[in-house]
């Protein structure tokens, strides 16, 4: 049981970040983790984490929905959690997955209002509104509660059970303009390196991008780091970042972030880090079709760039068009200049473009991060 415990928390890692560009929701893990009606089980446990990630993407409707956590310094020594759970968090918090903070309240909320992002919770935010008006928005609150074979997310008010994303405020919106840097040595959040200078720096899963990093936090307007409440230096302009996403089979598998200068590999199963890896999804003949590394991407200024890079070749779907008679091909080797609402094909069914215009069209069939977890640590409600 220990080792399949092992893989579900593994799953469940995949599905934290702190990266603005990808994250869905904004929680608090430490009350996350004490959800016991869940299951009826020891006080706190990390497993629940995954209750509510696979709980937000049923209601989203689209897999490998990240979150954005917040956890409680006390969390990294809870006797609660097993001596493993704790080991994970602290080696989230140390690669900069989560953020460790003294009061995780108020920085839930900041983040969610300067990233735009709906917020899991059953806490209430009452007399907050005058500072926080979007907190009466349908959708933006929404409470992860029990339900037939996992946790569903009811609203707090306002009617809306799903989950909506907000704009993010101008402070957000000038704040992430900007690379930040923590004068605090080995900063997971806003190191030079980006990341990953804790205790369990070496067993860091991936170096952290500095592109990917955080909101700063405000303290009396100062950019701040939260975890250290120390005054952030400007580290220059943050580079051009464009979110794009996988559909297949009509359905979105999964966002993705391309920055300039750092191009993204999209196939089968890319060679190398930060590739977008589609096999795990794929039928014999797309996987037969579909080149381990079939597609880079790239930003060049304010172009977004599609490169093949297979064997076989892509097609182009001008402006998401699925009539036939309009497909243009992408020969291999070629590239094209992506513009607004164009998808590239790879294979019949399976497209790539930007995630705003890419919505999800078939009815969806989620993959839980809770595949692996043995029922006798988790005792779900049944349907």
């Amino acid at each position: 049981m220990r080792f399949e415990i092992s893989k579900v928390l593994d799953a469940i890692e995949g599905r934290v970040r702190t990266d603005p560009a990808l994250a869905r929701g904004v929680l608090d893990l430490a009350e996350v983790s004490r959800y016991r009606d869940f299951d009826n089980g020891r006080p706190a446990s990390l497993l629940r984490l995954g209750v509510v990630v696979d709980a937000l993407g049923r209601a989203m409707e689209e897999d490998n929905v990240p979150v954005y956590a917040v956890v409680h310094r006390a969390m990294l020594s809870d006797a609660d959690l097993t001596s493993n759970e704790r080991m994970v968090v602290r080696r989230w918090a140390d690669d900069g997955l989560v953020e460790v903070l003294d009061n995780p309240g108020d920085r839930l909320l900041e983040v969610a209002d300067l990233l735009g992002l709906p917020v899991l919770t059953r806490a209430r935010f009452d007399g907050l509104n005058g500072r926080f008006p979007w907190l009466a928005e349908p959708g933006r609150v929404l409470a992860p509660v029990p339900a037939a074979g996992g946790a569903a997310l009811i609203a707090h008010v306002g009617g809306g059970a799903k989950p909506v994303s907000g704009a993010r405020s101008t402070a957000g919106a000038q704040l992430l303009t900007r690379r930040w840097r923590c004068p605090e040595p080995g900063c997971a959040l806003f190191g030079d390196a980006g990341g990953g200078g804790g205790a369990f720096a070496d067993l860091a899963r991936s170096e952290r991008k500095p592109d990917g990093q955080p909101p700063p936090s405000l303290r009396a307007g100062v950019p701040s780091c939260p975890r250290h409440q120390t005054r952030l230096a400007d580290a220059g302009a943050r580079p051009r970042t464009e979110v794009l996403a996988v559909r297949i089979g009509g359905l979105v598998r999964q966002r993705f972030a391309v920055t300039e200068g750092e191009p993204v590999l999209v196939g089968r199963a890319p060679d190398g880090d930060g590739g977008i890896t589609l096999g795990q999804w794929l039928n014999d003949e797309a996987r037969r079709w579909i080149s381990r590394s079939h597609l880079r991407i790239e930003l060049h200024g304010g172009d977004l760039v599609a490169h093949d890079v297979s064997t076989n070749g892509s097609g182009v779907r001008p402006a998401g068009s699925m009539v036939e008679t309009e497909r243009v091909a992408l020969p291999p080797r070629q590239r094209r200049v992506l513009g607004r609402g164009d998808l590239i094909e790879l294979y019949p069914g399976v497209q790539v473009g930007r995630a705003a215009e890419l919505p999800s069209a078939a009815p969806y069939q989620p993959t839980s991060v809770m595949a692996e977890a043995p029922t006798m640590a988790m005792r779900l409600p049944r349907p």
